[in-house]
């Protein structure tokens, strides 16, 4: 029997609209990284390794606070037509993808006390098929706790800071049908995009959202926010396998 658009809305390999995409997490993936973890999404690929360094930036010195940063980079073969790399001063969506992911990552932690060493997640997407930010963020969530054990293991400090992991998953509407975890083939031809990053304990860290091709409904919004909080649950369980806890 045909399977109802309902359950597929005519998506890529017949995903039903509440599914994710096959998800795969790898820690350790940059051995030379104090914490990495290598996410796909589907056909999505993206390595998150994070670098833990002595000091932090001047407007932090003397106040016995540490820094967590994010950045953001597409290798130039991880589209279907080599991209251009941003040399010099990174473009307007390149600063927009690396403030959300670094905003998202300092919502594991509740403070800044753990001396002045600074962290940097690294994001770069090796291979792109939609949801990249997402997948960055899901997967730097990892990497990131991993650097603090690493840090306590070292000696560096007494007790990691992290509080809650993070995770984040692409919703919107395709022809008229909301969908969830958006591959690339999907989202050019979104009504409404729109990305969502959670916490582990359920609460919302950022929600963007945009009518691509004209506007939407409060209806259309609070489905597309059941969805993409079933999708981050799973996400959240997956993390949870791959650092190992119960």
């Amino acid at each position: 029997m045909p399977s109802s658009p309902e359950v597929t809305a005519g998506r890529p390999g017949g995903r039903a609209v509440d599914a994710l995409r096959e998800i795969r997490l790898e820690r350790g993936a940059a051995a030379n990284a104090e914490g990495s973890c290598l996410i796909a999404f589907g056909a999505t690929k993206v390595l998150c390794a994070v670098s833990v360094e002595d000091g932090v930036p001047g407007w932090k010195k003397g106040r016995g606070e540490g820094w967590l940063t994010a950045e953001y980079a597409m290798l130039p073969r991880a589209t279907h037509t080599r991209t251009s790399r941003e040399r010099g001063q990174v473009g307007g969506r390149t600063q927009e993808i690396q403030r959300l992911i670094g905003r998202s990552v300092r919502a594991m932690l509740d403070d800044f006390r753990w001396g002045e060493f600074t962290l940097k997640v690294d994001c770069d997407v090796l291979q792109a098929d939609g949801g990249t930010r997402t997948a960055a963020i899901t997967g730097a969530a990892v990497a990131v706790c991993d650097a603090f054990d690493w840090m306590v293991r070292s000696g560096r400090i007494a007790a990691s800071p992290v509080k809650r992991r993070v995770a984040a998953v692409s919703v919107g509407v395709v022809g008229g049908t909301p969908v969830l975890d958006l591959e690339y083939a999907e989202d050019v031809r979104a009504d409404v995009d729109a990305n969502v990053v959670m916490s582990s304990e359920g609460r919302f860290v950022e929600v963007q959202g945009t009518g691509e091709q004209g506007t939407f409904a409060r209806a259309e919004l609070d489905r597309l926010l059941d969805l993409a909080a079933s999708g981050i649950a799973r996400l959240e369980r997956a993390q949870r396998d791959a650092l190992g806890l119960a």
